[in-house]
């Protein structure tokens, strides 16, 4: 009987260990009434999947790259939900952020300690050197769950003088996928398009070339990074047709990679650019070029 017992007891334990919380609710304002709204794909079968499914596929990758939008606060919520459930499935060996450039590691690792120790960390702004560039209400909470972690918080990104550096001297990008010409030409297509056609033709080869050794730094820090690893980057950055991945490839990587991207309702993600899309509210369209036209 008392064997019985344990089993039960054991099996019910492993029953709670797989159960999967409900996502949050949306927040942005937009898309609520949508047919998408709250929908997940996996892109390569065309299938609708639950959280759950979600969640268990995604921890079978050695490497999870998500991509957000920077601005929508659904993108943010998901993305800590998504790394407290996946913890529940796998050890994770770590977590990597576009956000933190590798001049902060240090910082980000001794805060990290700190936190560990039990201690309150002073302004995150001066403890980790945080841009203020990124929306620290938007990021803080994701940043503050990673540090309270056993594994690293890792940087993934190019510091400021590593960008200056690159619009001095164009390094060389090595690697077939990363450095085909459709690829590139795609690239410069969406950098004269976010920068509303106002950037000089002259800028266009420094910024394709800090675009890629963006994404190259990237998978080099998800490389060097222990394993299993989550990358949360910026959508573009993450696509399999043009980001990451490629490089990824390019490095010599032939193990599993997932790629995820958060997309708002309307948008249109394909099995090229992902493995799987969740589609989210989404933020009230901003005109950014009208700022810059004359």
């Amino acid at each position: 009987m008392r064997v019985v017992l344990l089993s039960c007891l054991i099996l019910l334990a492993a029953c709670q260990s797989q159960h999967v919380l409900p996502p949050p609710a949306p927040i942005a304002p937009l898309g609520r009434e949508h047919a998408d709204l709250g929908r997940i794909v996996d892109l390569n079968s065309g299938q609708t999947i639950s959280p759950q499914q979600l969640v268990s596929r995604l921890a079978e990758a050695e490497r999870v790259l998500v991509g957000e939008q920077h601005d929508n606060p659904d993108h943010h919520a998901l993305q800590l939900w998504l790394s407290r459930e996946l913890s529940k499935r796998r050890a994770q060996g770590s977590v990597l952020m576009e956000m933190l450039n590798r001049d902060q590691q240090e910082k980000v690792a001794q805060a990290q300690a700190v936190i560990r120790e039990g201690q309150a960390m002073a302004d995150p702004f001066d403890a980790l050197a945080w841009q203020p560039g990124w929306d620290w209400s938007l990021y803080g909470p994701l940043v503050l769950h990673q540090l309270r972690q056993p594994y690293p918080l890792l940087a993934a990104n190019l510091d400021r003088a590593e960008i200056m550096q690159i619009y001095r001297q164009r390094p060389l990008l090595q690697g077939e996928r990363s450095s085909a010409a459709n690829v590139q030409e795609r690239l410069l297509s969406d950098i004269r398009d976010s920068h509303c056609g106002l950037l000089p033709v002259s800028q266009l080869p420094a910024m394709l070339a800090v675009q890629q050794q963006r994404d190259r730094r990237m998978a080099e820090a998800l490389l060097a990074a222990p394993q299993p690893s989550l990358l949360f980057a910026g959508a573009f950055h993450v696509r399999k047709d043009l980001g990451v991945p490629l490089h990824l490839i390019d490095l010599g990587v032939r193990n599993t990679t997932a790629v995820l991207i958060l997309a708002e309702v309307g948008r249109s993600v394909d099995a090229s650019m992902a493995d799987y899309v969740w589609y989210t509210a989404a933020q009230p369209e901003q005109d950014h070029c009208a700022k810059l036209r004359p």
